[in-house]
């Protein structure tokens, strides 16, 4: 059977769908010893080879899908690298082999709260999909003085970049004056979109938490730094939320459990 190009390689866990898309643009993927075309079919049979390096095409289903939710600190980007040498989200993750942890969305160098990983990359860009309609769930310090008027254009929808960005709820939490919490659901993540949202209506966020990824909260039990691999039965959750079934099977494993697991390093 053969399949997509860039779906085999997501799936075998070398990084997301739209990673693998940009290595084939860039010409760093040949299918026997061409370069590899965007949306090209392959099968187990073909040399794959990614920056001169052959990947080995498994004839049968790949080891299931492992994922993780860690605790960002502010400070920590989601790149693989950074030229100014600042500190990745990577460099706090268990250390694997074979494969690589692949983030579900991303959060700017300034917000802290709860990261998905999986290992493996079409899940990934699954559980990212907008049409999963997964909820994202923040926490904001807003300053600035927004009234009903403001927080109901914001449930409305706001135009930004010529796409039209709206909150699913606005709640108002403690604090008053110029410095006030919100607590705030959407069901998108676009680079920024909570920020550029709040600076439409003429606030500006002083502080950003992510405390919810569709079913999973982040807990006042886990810490800044430290990452909670989900057993199966907590992977089926999440996924069932992103594909019913056939996403769900991407975690089963015959006859054992796996109990959650904590990994501080």
């Amino acid at each position: 059977m053969t399949e997509r190009i860039q779906k085999v390689l997501a799936r075998a866990g070398l990084g997301s769908r739209r990673e693998v898309e940009r290595w084939i643009r860039e010409g760093r993927v040949t299918v026997n010893n061409r370069p590899a075309e965007l949306g090209q079919q392959i099968d187990p049979s073909c040399q794959v080879a990614v920056d001169g390096r052959s990947v080995a095409l498994a004839s049968t289903p790949s080891a299931p899908a492992r994922i993780l939710l860690y605790h960002k600190p502010v400070g920590q980007i989601c790149s693989r690298d950074d030229p100014q040498g600042r500190p990745t989200v990577f460099d706090s993750l268990p250390r694997l082999r074979g494969r690589r942890w692949v983030s579900v969305g991303r959060l700017d160098i300034n917000t802290s709260g709860l990261l998905v990983f999986t290992t493996d990359g079409e899940l990934a860009h699954r559980l990212m999909h907008p049409s999963t309609g997964i909820e994202r769930e923040y926490r904001c310090r807003v300053r600035g003085n927004p009234g009903e008027r403001e927080l109901k254009r914001l449930l409305t929808g706001v135009t930004l970049g010529g796409q039209l960005c709206r909150f699913e709820l606005v709640e108002a939490g403690r604090g008053s004056g110029a410095n006030r919490w919100f607590r705030v659901v959407l069901r998108e993540g676009r680079n920024r979109e909570v920020r550029r949202m709040w600076q439409s209506v003429g606030s500006t966020v002083s502080r950003l938490i992510r405390v919810r990824y569709g079913p999973f909260q982040l807990e006042r039990q886990h810490h800044t730094g430290e990452s909670i691999e989900l057993s199966e039965s907590q992977s089926a959750k999440l996924l069932q939320s992103a594909g019913g079934a056939q996403a769900s099977a991407r975690v089963q494993k015959s006859g054992r459990k796996r109990p959650g697991t904590r990994h501080r390093r």
